[in-house]
């Protein structure tokens, strides 16, 4: 199979475009020939090694936290899915990534995907809807509370958005002035243009979501009510001033997890969220794509691989 595969921390030239021996499906696994896979900011920062002190990689790795595709094999034991299944794939970090033609994975990080969705659009909803939905259990958003979303139009904040919106919040989103009606459209009840707009004039919100950190989360805290929550995913360094504010500060702390992703699933297959793709860019250019995210060229949705 084709697969990126990187040896050393690095620019994105690290990456190589290599041919692997294909995997197979060991007990309890399914064998995916993958079709999409997604691109997040923690896969190129993890590959240049700002994650260091919090992952150590084993060389060579193939990187990507997510994949979808149809099952081609079964390993013993596996029940419940069969050959032709069009799933979605949860890769761990020190696992195999979804930078690949193909992927085993154990039965426990597949989802099916639904009928009324495509092989890019689960892709695109896969890790970034695993990330929204715990970002929004962590802060445990209930009907009514007042909801900062910093990037909202990005992959995981546009999710941020509409699943705040599904439960009932009041929900306020900080893009550029170019993607405010994008981001009025997936349920923001306003937008504030950083480029134009400067957000800490808010006052009284319960839940500010930072997928930001520096100097974003630094001016956040005044936007919080007291006790509020301020929930942040791996950041730029931030200075925790949650004492100075009266405020609870807290990582996302996102895993794979399968009903988790199930649920985002049902979601989406009623309808309810839609997932946002960026643009799509073939795996054998895996470096460009990651050189974009790099330079923060990619602002609505996620940026996808095709296999």
């Amino acid at each position: 199979m084709k697969a990126i595969l990187y040896g050393e921390h690095g620019p994105a030239d690290v990456m190589k475009y290599v041919e692997l021996p294909d995997p197979s499906a060991g007990p309890g696994e399914v064998l995916v020939k993958l079709a999409a896979a997604s691109v997040a900011p923690f896969d190129w920062k993890l590959r240049a090694g700002h994650l260091k002190a919090h992952f150590t990689l084993p060389m060579p790795s193939v990187p990507g936290r997510d994949g979808a595709g149809e099952i081609i094999a079964l390993g013993e034991g596996v029940t419940g899915f069969s050959v032709g299944d069009r799933v979605s794939v949860m890769a761990g970090v020190f696992a195999q990534g979804g930078y690949a033609e193909k992927i085993a994975a154990d039965v426990k990080n597949v989802v099916r995907i639904p009928d009324n969705l495509d092989f890019l659009q689960a892709a695109a909803l896969s890790n970034a809807g695993l990330s929204a939905w715990i970002c929004v259990r962590t802060a445990e958003v209930k009907s009514g509370d007042k909801v900062l979303v910093h990037a909202g139009a990005g992959a995981v904040g546009g999710l941020l958005v509409q699943l705040c919106h599904f439960i009932g919040a009041d929900v306020t989103a900080t893009c550029r002035a170019a993607n405010r009606d994008y981001v009025l459209g997936l349920g923001a009840n306003r937008v504030i243009a950083y480029d134009e707009e400067d957000f800490s004039a808010l006052r009284d919100q319960d839940v500010v979501f930072d997928l930001m950190g520096g100097e974003v989360h630094d001016k956040s805290y005044q936007v919080l009510r007291s006790g509020g929550r301020l929930i942040w995913l791996v950041a730029d360094p931030f200075l925790d001033r949650s004492a100075e504010f009266g405020v609870t500060v807290t990582r996302a702390m996102i895993s794979d997890d399968r009903e988790v992703l199930q649920s985002m699933m049902d979601l989406a297959e009623s309808g309810l969220i839609k997932p946002q793709i960026a643009r799509t860019i073939p795996l054998a250019e895996a470096a460009e794509a990651h050189r974009l995210m790099e330079a923060g060229a990619i602002s609505r949705g996620r940026l996808l691989l095709t296999m």
